[in-house]
């Protein structure tokens, strides 16, 4: 008799499962508003070290190889300081550091290109590297953020800033769809995902505040406006088939009639949003939370459903009444989407639970 527990216990054991463990209670994690204090107070101890270091070290700013020097230790600094840190005060303060060493770093490319396409390619490259390689959530995804933000630059010299949008929506889509792929970086996922969401809605808002109109009115070098707006819808529909191919892979895959309805609405929603520019971007952030589950997600794609159901009805090109009955048809058109969904999933969840005949059940 006690062989064979013995036997599922070393099986149990070497399956990872630990057994008679002594109950050990969860660390407490701070109530978000003291991290919020200690966040700030992270920042005020290092503007006043930085303006302490800047009024010593004023020169470097005359020198680009002092300035890239002293910009470089900042970065390596900011570094062994998250290595070590265990404290919303030094993870900010290490987070301050860093992006002091990164205007310095810019400082000699700005001298050597000045405000060009190559400033802001590298400038994006920096931002990359710095995402992958620095060990806080906080500083990764504020390395996205300024990401999104450098690529917008870069392509809006060439008069392409609204494909930044939609590569924006596709690699995050990409991001949180394949979270669970690597679960040694769940956590560093999760950071680019938040970064570059925040980057899609500023983007967003800054193109329907047109506060930044000169990026997408600019004389475009290689591609027209109009060129460069389908190119970025071509990327958010991408973006959405993917979403829509995920959500095939956690449930049944649907019929051939269905698949061609769904593919048609895609089509049909990346047309619109060529006249409504932010829908796409809405729908595909709003069901990309819904697959996988994320709040965030989904509450991000309502307010971009809004911004842009709102940015549209302002459009002064087209009559009021005209703006009217198109937003009635996409009303109507994502409810029939809603209702076609859950039809399809009541239907597929019926064909797996079921019930057996009475005779079957007798017979047993």
């Amino acid at each position: 008799m006690n062989q064979p527990m013995n036997t599922l216990k070393q099986r149990l054991t070497q399956a990872g499962i630990a057994l008679n463990e002594p109950s050990s209670t969860a660390p407490l994690e701070s109530p978000w508003f003291v991290r919020v204090l200690q966040a700030f107070s992270g920042w005020l101890a290092a503007l006043f070290l930085l303006g302490f270091i800047a009024t010593a070290v004023v020169f470097v700013l005359e020198s680009s190889v002092a300035s890239l020097v002293v910009g470089s230790l900042l970065i390596g600094g900011a570094f062994a300081l998250l290595r070590a840190a265990r404290s919303d005060v030094l993870e900010h303060m290490a987070l301050a550091f860093s992006l002091a060493g990164q205007l310095l770093v810019a400082w000699p490319a700005v001298e050597m290109w000045g405000i060009s396409a190559s400033l802001w390619w590298v400038l994006l490259a920096l931002q990359c590297a710095l995402a992958l390689i620095m060990p806080s959530q906080v500083h990764r995804s504020m390395s996205a953020f300024l990401a999104s933000l450098a690529l917008t630059m870069a392509l809006a010299v060439n008069g392409l800033a609204p494909v930044a949008i939609g590569l924006v929506v596709l690699v995050l889509t990409l991001l949180w769809l394949n979270e669970c792929r690597w679960p040694g970086r769940i956590g560093a996922v999760q950071a680019w995902g938040a970064g570059l969401l925040v980057g899609l809605l500023v983007l967003q808002g800054q193109a329907y505040s047109n506060q930044l109109a000169w990026l997408y009115d600019s004389g475009a070098q290689w591609f027209g406006p109009w060129l460069a707006s389908w190119l970025s819808t071509a990327l958010v529909a991408l973006a959405l088939v993917c979403v829509i191919l995920q959500a095939f892979r956690q449930h049944s895959q649907p019929a051939i009639a269905q698949r061609l309805a769904i593919y048609g609405a895609v089509a049909l929603v990346a047309v619109v949003s060529v006249y409504m520019p932010g829908l796409g971007a809405g729908v595909t952030v709003l069901l990309l939370g819904f697959t996988i589950g994320h709040r965030v997600l989904m509450g991000s794609g309502i307010l971009l459903l809004l911004m842009a159901a709102s940015s549209y009805y302002y459009w002064l090109d087209v009559t009021l009444l005209m703006k009217s009955l198109m937003l009635l048809a996409m009303g109507a058109l994502l409810l029939s989407i809603r209702w076609l969904l859950k039809r399809w999933w009541l239907n597929q969840w019926l064909t797996v639970h079921k019930p057996a005949p009475l005779g079957d059940a007798n017979e047993q």
